[in-house]
């Protein structure tokens, strides 16, 4: 008997019970989806966080206050930021941007609210530094930080809310009970599913101390080098300048009262436990495909006992012990290379669409070794039912009731 032929047997076979044969394929889908869909959701959200990382600079650095220091202050301020600007001491450094920041502010337009998730005052230095561009209208000026003009710049989801429809240039909103006037929007920047970067508004430093932060300490410091490559040369430079604002023996790090934060450092630190998370919904994912192989072997274990009479007649009629092997064999690969095909199609539709906020990146190795896993579960789960019938004696099967 031929290959084509023994393959022809092994599709009537499974036709016989079209509903148990694709009840066993709907496992195996269900296992290969999962894999494969949950890999790419893992993917997609490393990839949307690095993206931010990546947009705030591999150049850059940001220094916040950690609190610790003892009895001396342990704040940031701007004189501190204004230290940094030292040509002799920091050769390094392009430009620093002080930062103040309110969690949440109310934004009032013609009687529409919105809380914007983020506001942040700082200086015209933090849109180059923090790779944030002005898609419309304009950022403001070291002259509006000066006077403490009351100017804004709007994130994407902050436009559309107050502004549906219309320019927001140019129009007037209120914040805590002071008018700021719209002077730029923001470029749509893509969001990680947990927090969106887009409903943010940037206003002069001065202006925002005056109207929601007050007169205190710094939130952060960006700080932004020369070049990629001096990174490292910046955060020590930063190290000395602050030290000696702040007082703090350089020996004694543990008492250093503020902390760097390398966007570089950040990024490699954010590779790593995204594969480590991807690896492990793979992980989980995969037990699915386990469950889908089980089911082959039981109902390739009940067809066998089903179809005992008919092994036993074509064994009579001198089918060799290989052709019942193979038979029953394809059959349960067939199983999984339906299902595992069915599988992949499934999850490439369903990568078009979001998934808990996270666009989901396919990765092409997570396609195939998906699929290879499922083929090779139907030949190994396969196997045993398929020996169990070819090693039927053909007496006893005939006799099988």
């Amino acid at each position: 008997m031929s290959f084509f032929e023994v393959v022809r047997f092994s599709l009537r076979g499974l036709s016989a019970n079209k509903l148990r044969s694709a009840l066993t394929m709907l496992g195996i889908l269900i296992g290969v989806a999962a894999v494969i869909l949950l890999v790419a959701v893992g993917n997609g959200s490393a990839k949307a966080i690095s993206d931010r990382i990546e947009a705030l600079g591999t150049n850059t650095i940001t220094v916040m206050s950690t609190g610790r220091g003892g009895s001396s202050s342990t704040a940031l301020t701007k004189k501190m930021a204004d230290a940094l600007i030292d040509p002799e001491l920091a050769p390094d450094i392009k430009s620093v941007s002080p930062v103040v920041s309110a969690s949440s502010a109310t934004m009032t337009y013609e009687g529409t609210d919105h809380a914007v998730s983020t506001f942040v005052g700082t200086t015209p230095d933090w849109f180059g530094a923090s790779s944030t561009p002005v898609e419309k209208g304009a950022s403001f000026t070291a002259d509006d930080v000066t006077q403490g003009r009351r100017v804004v710049v709007i994130g994407q989801t902050v436009a559309e809310e107050l502004f549906p429809g219309i320019d927001p240039i140019d129009k007037q909103v209120t914040v805590s009970g002071a008018l700021f006037t719209v002077v730029g929007v923001l470029k749509e920047k893509s969001s990680t599913g947990f927090q969106d970067p887009n409903d943010t508004a940037i206003a002069p430093l001065t202006a925002v101390q005056q109207v929601l932060a007050g007169y205190g300490s710094l939130t952060s410091i960006i700080v932004e080098a020369n070049d990629p490559d001096k990174v490292d040369a910046v955060q020590s430079e930063v190290s000395t300048i602050l030290n000696q604002q702040l007082k703090v023996d350089s020996s004694s790090s543990s008492t250093t009262p503020y902390r760097i934060q390398n966007a570089s450092s950040l990024l490699e630190t954010q590779t790593e436990t995204a594969d480590t998370f991807t690896t492990l919904l793979g992980a989980v994912a995969a037990i699915s495909l386990l469950v889908g192989g089980i089911g082959i072997t039981n109902i390739m274990l009940v067809t066998v006992t089903e179809r005992t009479r008919e092994i036993g007649i074509r064994k009579a009629l001198g089918a060799p012990r290989r052709v019942i092997l193979n038979q029953f064999l394809i059959e349960a690969t067939l199983l999984s290379v339906l299902g595992g095909g069915l599988g992949v199609a499934a999850a490439l539709i369903g990568s078009q669409f979001e998934i808990v906020g996270v666009k989901p990146v396919i990765v092409p190795s997570s396609v195939g070794l998906a699929f290879g896993v499922s083929v090779a579960i139907g030949l190994f789960f396969g196997g045993l039912p398929a020996a169990r019938a070819a090693r039927l004696r053909p007496i006893d099967a005939l006799r099988y009731e």
